[in-house]
C-alpha cells in the first residue's frame, strides 16, 4: 500500500505535473489513490476469503465517499482559478516540487491506514458491527458535515462581489480559521474508531495481536500535517501578508481558534467589514 500510494504520486508528477508545470491534477491524483487503495484493500480480502465484514463495506463506503466529494470540489476550484497559490514557488524545481508529491503520498497511506488495516483482517475473525462502530460512524458523519459546510460556505464568500480580496470570518468560519480540515480531521478520528473493533482480535497478516491498534497514529499524523506542516501554516502566512496590518484582521485571529471549532465571543474589534 505505501508503495502504491507513492508511485501514483511519482508516476503522475514526472510525467506530467513537473514537465508541464502544473498543479492541476495534484488534488483529484490524491482523491483517485484514495479510492484505489480503499477499493483495492478491500478487493484482495474478499478474493482470499471471499467474504467482506459491513465494518469494512461502510469504512471503504466512508474513504470513497469524502474522496469523490473532496476531489470533485477542488478539481472545479482549480479549473476555476487555473493555480493553486501554495505551488508558486515550488514548481520550478524538481526536488521541491516532488517532494510536495511524496508528502501527498505519505498523507493516502498514513490517513486512511485504519481503514487498510481493518480491510486487511479476515472477516471471519472481526467482531460483530457494535457500540463502538455507531460510535465511530457519528463522529464521521459529524466530521464529513463540517467540512462539506465550511467548503460550500467559503465557496458562496468567494462568489459575492463584496468578498472579492477578504477573509472569511462568518459561518463556521467565525469559530475556527480552518474548519473545513478541523472537519476532516474528526472524520479520519471516527474511521479509526469505526475501525478499532477489528483489532482487538487474533490476525494471522499481522506483526502480533492488536498491532492494527498503531493505527492510531492515522488522527494523530492528519493533525500534525495539517497544522504543522501544510494547511494551515500556509494558509496563515498567506493571510498575514496580506491583511495582516488591518487591526480587525488581527482582532479576528485573537478571538477565533486557528483550528478547533469552538464557540467564540465577537468584539467590536473584529467586526467583519461590510
Amino acid at each position: 500500500a505505501p508503495l502504491f500510494s507513492h508511485a501514483v504520486q511519482w508516476l503522475v508528477c514526472t510525467l506530467h505535473a513537473f514537465p508541464y508545470q502544473t498543479e492541476v491534477y495534484y488534488d483529484l491524483t490524491g482523491s483517485i489513490t484514495y479510492a484505489l487503495l480503499a477499493v483495492g484493500t478491500l478487493s484482495i480480502t474478499a478474493g482470499r476469503t471471499r467474504s467482506v465484514h459491513a465494518r469494512q463495506l461502510v469504512a471503504t463506503a466512508f474513504v470513497l465517499v469524502w474522496c469523490t466529494r473532496l476531489g470533485s470540489f477542488l478539481f472545479q476550484r482549480i479549473r476555476r482559478d487555473s493555480k493553486d497559490g501554495r505551488f508558486d514557488s515550488l514548481k520550478p524545481y524538481f526536488v521541491a516540487f516532488f517532494g510536495t508529491w511524496n508528502i501527498q503520498g505519505a498523507w493516502c497511506f498514513l490517513t486512511g491506514l485504519a481503514v487498510w488495516a481493518a480491510n486487511a483482517r479476515d472477516p471471519a475473525e472481526q467482531p460483530a458491527f457494535g457500540w463502538l462502530d455507531g460510535v465511530g460512524v457519528c463522529v464521521w458523519c459529524v466530521g464529513f458535515g463540517i467540512e462539506v459546510v465550511a467548503d460550500r460556505q467559503k465557496a458562496a464568500w468567494r462568489a459575492l462581489p463584496s468578498s472579492k480580496g477578504r477573509y472569511i470570518d462568518v459561518g463556521l468560519w467565525r469559530y475556527s480559521r480552518h474548519p473545513n480540515y478541523f472537519g476532516e480531521w474528526l472524520l479520519w478520528t471516527g474511521q479509526f474508531v469505526l475501525c478499532a473493533s477489528a483489532f482487538g482480535s487474533g490476525d494471522a497478516t499481522g506483526a502480533f495481536v492488536g498491532a492494527g491498534f498503531l493505527s492510531a497514529a492515522s488522527p494523530v499524523f492528519v493533525y500534525l500535517l495539517l497544522n504543522y506542516v501544510s494547511g494551515v501554516p500556509l494558509l496563515e502566512k498567506r493571510s498575514d501578508e496580506r491583511w495582516g496590518g488591518e487591526q480587525v484582521y488581527l482582532a479576528y485571529k485573537r478571538e477565533t481558534y486557528v483550528f478547533f471549532l469552538l464557540p467564540t465571543r465577537r468584539t467590536e474589534a473584529s467586526r467583519p467589514l461590510l
